[in-house]
C-alpha cells in the first residue's frame, strides 16, 4: 500500500476563502481548496506554491501547516496523506484552471453551512480555519467501498 501525497491551500481574505468548485474527478461538482499531488524532488510547501500559481494565478507566500490527514479507502488509488495550509499573503491577478474548476470567494459561514464540500472537509475546514494559528489538526479519515467516509479520529 502506497499513500498519495497531496496539498491543499485555503487562501484567505478577511472573512473569505478562496475555493475551487471542482468540474473534473476526484471530487466532482464539489467545493474544495486549490491544491495537488506533490511531484518528485517537491515540499508539501513547494507543491502548495506551484498548485496555488497553476490553478488560480497567485503566487502565495508564508504558509502555514495548519493540518495533517490519512484517507484510507480498500482502493490503493485512494489512499491520502494531504497537508493542509492556510495563508493570508498571496499576489497577483486571479485567473482560473478551467480545467480543474470555476474560482470564488466565499464567506466562511457560506462555506462551513451551504456548499457542497468533501465529507472530510466538512470535519477539518472549521478546526484549520477557524483555530488559533498555533493550533494543527491531525486526523485520519476511513472510507468504504463507495467512497463514503465510515470513521474518522483526531489526534
Amino acid at each position: 500500500m502506497s499513500y498519495i501525497p497531496g496539498v491543499l491551500v485555503y487562501v484567505r481574505q478577511g472573512d473569505k476563502v478562496l475555493l475551487m468548485h471542482r468540474n473534473k474527478e476526484p471530487n466532482l461538482g464539489l467545493w474544495i481548496a486549490p491544491g495537488g499531488k506533490v511531484e518528485p524532488g517537491e515540499s508539501p510547501y513547494e507543491t502548495g506554491c506551484r498548485e496555488m500559481l497553476e490553478e488560480t494565478g497567485l503566487h502565495v507566500s508564508n504558509l502555514q501547516l495548519r493540518g495533517f490527514c490519512t484517507e484510507v479507502s480498500p482502493f490503493p488509488e485512494w489512499m491520502w496523506f494531504l497537508f493542509i495550509f492556510v495563508t493570508e499573503h498571496f499576489h497577483g491577478e486571479l485567473l482560473a484552471d478551467e480545467r480543474e474548476g470555476n474560482l470564488s470567494w466565499v464567506s466562511l459561514d457560506t462555506y462551513f453551512n451551504e456548499l457542497s464540500i468533501p465529507q472530510a472537509d466538512r470535519i477539518f475546514a472549521p478546526r484549520i480555519l477557524n483555530g488559533s494559528t498555533e493550533d494543527m489538526f491531525q486526523a485520519k479519515f476511513t472510507y468504504d467501498q463507495d467512497l463514503k467516509l465510515v470513521n474518522w479520529q483526531a489526534y
